[in-house]
């Protein structure tokens, strides 16, 4: 129990803790969708997906486009390539990440997002200077924070780590205990 309350890596085991629709009340698919200002054919990185809460929904929206899921736990890829196969979707690639490096080509990705994930990182500047670079010009960066995570950070915090790998503050959803935050590359 305490490895579940407690700061850093949410731990694979408990992962059906977060599919539990009650999440919707802090956070739904449909929200974030609208925050990522998603069209069809859009190529759309989601760092950290857990068991793919939100990916399913984000993935229906990208019929012509694509989305790929980065986690450092290969048990939650699989969780959540398990629900996605499920569902039929077919435009979701898996990729494994060391913490460290993307093996992404430069300014491939039209979205970068992660919920409940920023706070857990180490290499904060490191993922963040790989996301200038994996990012296209004009792409987003979109992080949220939600109520309850015990590695949550500050709006000023998340605006302070991506402003200064040279993201540009874009937007702001939401309010202190639940936000999602945007930045533009530039």
């Amino acid at each position: 129990m305490k490895r579940f309350a407690s700061k850093g890596v949410f731990p694979h085991q408990f992962a059906f803790t977060l599919l539990i629709p009650l999440r919707n009340i802090f956070l739904s698919p449909k929200q974030l969708i609208k925050r990522l200002d998603l069209n069809d054919n859009m190529t759309v990185l989601e760092v950290g997906p857990g068991p793919g809460y939100f990916s399913p929904e984000i993935a229906a929206k990208l019929p012509k486009g694509s989305l790929y899921l980065a986690d450092i736990q290969q048990e939650m890829l699989a969780y959540a390539k398990k629900r996605i196969d499920k569902k039929g979707i077919r435009n979701v690639s898996y990729y494994l990440c060391s913490g460290e490096k993307f093996d992404f080509a430069d300014n491939i990705f039209d979205r970068i997002f992660m919920v409940t994930v920023i706070g857990e990182v180490e290499n904060k500047k490191e993922y963040m200077q790989e996301f200038h670079r994996i990012l296209k010009p004009e792409g987003i960066l979109s992080i949220s924070e939600l109520a309850g995570d015990p590695d949550k950070l500050s709006i000023d915090e998340v605006k302070n780590i991506a402003e200064g790998n040279g993201f540009t503050y874009y937007k702001l959803y939401g309010n202190n205990k639940n936000y999602t935050v945007n930045f533009i590359k530039h």
